[in-house]
């Protein structure tokens, strides 16, 4: 049965779900001691005056365990894209070869590693405080809608109460989601 705050309630959702698939893709970009293409996959080369995320100027593979190598669709673009990646100051070294270009991820020292960590946990409350928000937006519109008699949705008062409840429970849902890909990265980069 569906309820009459039920389109409240999927918006909030989509935009939570938002939160967390961002905070995914973020978590990608941090380094943990392994080759991996989100290190480097958008960071942006001057490609022809354009400003552009490698993984649209070439393809990206893991060649071994510390090494990513960058095949460029046009290989007269190598030098620009090791020049973007050396800027790019992520601590990953470059070098053009092979009409490519050879990437190295060095090994974390223990204190960069802790450091990494404590990032990934800043940038997970900073996803926390985005979710807490879109809850406190969605029950201001809910309130809204049940002081608003001329509004399309009447809600009662037992409505807002169930809405209040059900959006909590969705924040519950999706910060669980936030501390099992924390722990799982957190995990990642502290292994050696």
């Amino acid at each position: 049965m569906a309820t009459s705050y039920q389109s409240f309630l999927d918006a909030a959702q989509e935009r939570m779900d938002k939160s967390v698939d961002l905070f995914a893709h973020d978590i990608r970009g941090i380094r943990t001691g392994r080759a991996n293409v989100g290190l480097i996959e958008n960071i942006r080369v001057d490609y022809y005056g354009s400003p552009t995320p490698i993984s649209q100027v070439g393809n990206i593979s893991v060649l071994e365990a510390r090494v990513l190598f960058v095949k460029p669709f046009d290989p007269s673009t190598a030098p620009a894209i090791e020049k973007a990646i050396t800027s790019a100051d992520v601590g990953l070294s470059a070098m053009a070869e092979g009409g490519g270009v050879r990437v190295t991820v060095p090994h974390l020292s223990e204190d960069q590693r802790n450091k990494m960590v404590l990032r990934l946990k800043a940038m997970s409350e900073d996803a926390k405080v985005a979710m807490r928000n879109i809850r406190r937006d969605f029950i201001k519109d809910v309130e809204t809608a049940e002081k608003d008699k001329d509004s399309d949705v009447n809600l009662t008062e037992d409505d807002v109460k169930s809405a209040k409840s059900d959006i909590q429970d969705l924040l519950k849902k999706h910060e669980s989601k936030l501390e099992e890909m924390l722990k799982d990265k957190s995990v990642e980069i502290l292994e050696n």
